[in-house]
């Protein structure tokens, strides 16, 4: 006679489990989660196919399973099983709900001028231009320079002390020895100190959101000359 092992319950036993493993992918991107969750699924209901069989192999001779027990285990699992395609399906419309947000707010913005990362300046003729620096923390000097194509410093601007954020600057257009520069694309660095050490500055170009395309990677804004940049990356609206 086969030795007698206690009884146990597999779809309790999934149930515990798929928990768990549901906890564990909490926090992940949704279609990461969702991967994880299909999978851990499936390996949790062939356990429990495992764990049932065994447990008919192994049932008491004197004392065996009834059909209702069997039956309300099966209901337990087909439970379980639903409950994950759902968790599914709720993933998939999250990722297309932010998708829609994304792309609807990215649209939002054909139009509007806005200061991303980048190190040009554009200047027309007998015009100003704009740029940009992002702060990190406050700094106690903040020095922009501006030079041609060929390397040379055009313009020094030393803007002093300025606060943690997003400063946009402004080019009168003209030279340190005040003549009136040429129109054109300039190079824009920044240089921060704060308390006698370097602070790292981001440079920020200036340009007009002339559509938007939806990729893989969400929303990205064509921005001119500046070519495609994502959303996220906007650091200013003017």
């Amino acid at each position: 006679m086969s030795a007698v092992t206690p009884t146990v319950n597999p779809a309790a036993n999934l149930i515990a489990s798929l928990n768990s493993a549901n906890s564990s992918v909490a926090g992940t991107n949704s279609a990461t989660s969702g991967s994880a969750a299909a999978s851990s699924a499936a390996g949790l209901q062939d356990s429990f196919m495992t764990l049932l069989v065994t447990q008919l192999q192994n049932q008491d001779p004197l004392n065996p399973m009834d059909s209702g027990q069997m039956t309300s285990q099966l209901a337990q699992i087909s439970t379980v099983d639903g409950i994950n395609k759902l968790n599914a399906t709720l993933q998939a419309l999250n990722t297309s709900m932010s998708s829609s947000q994304s792309m609807s707010a990215a649209t939002s913005l054909i139009g509007h001028n806005v200061l991303v990362p980048g190190s040009t300046i554009s200047l027309a003729s007998g015009s100003t231009a704009t740029a940009g620096v992002q702060l990190s923390q406050g700094v106690d000097t903040l020095t922009v320079t501006i030079q041609d194509s060929a390397g040379n410093t055009v313009r020094t601007l030393n803007l002093g002390a300025q606060k943690t954020g997003v400063l946009p600057i402004t080019w009168d257009g003209l030279t340190n020895s005040g003549a009136s520069a040429g129109a054109g694309t300039y190079t824009v660095t920044a240089t921060a100190t704060q308390g006698g050490n370097n602070v790292p500055v981001t440079t920020l170009s200036y340009g007009t959101v002339d559509s938007v395309s939806l990729g893989s990677q969400g929303a990205s804004l064509n921005v001119g000359a500046l070519g495609a940049v994502s959303l996220s990356s906007v650091a200013m609206v003017k």
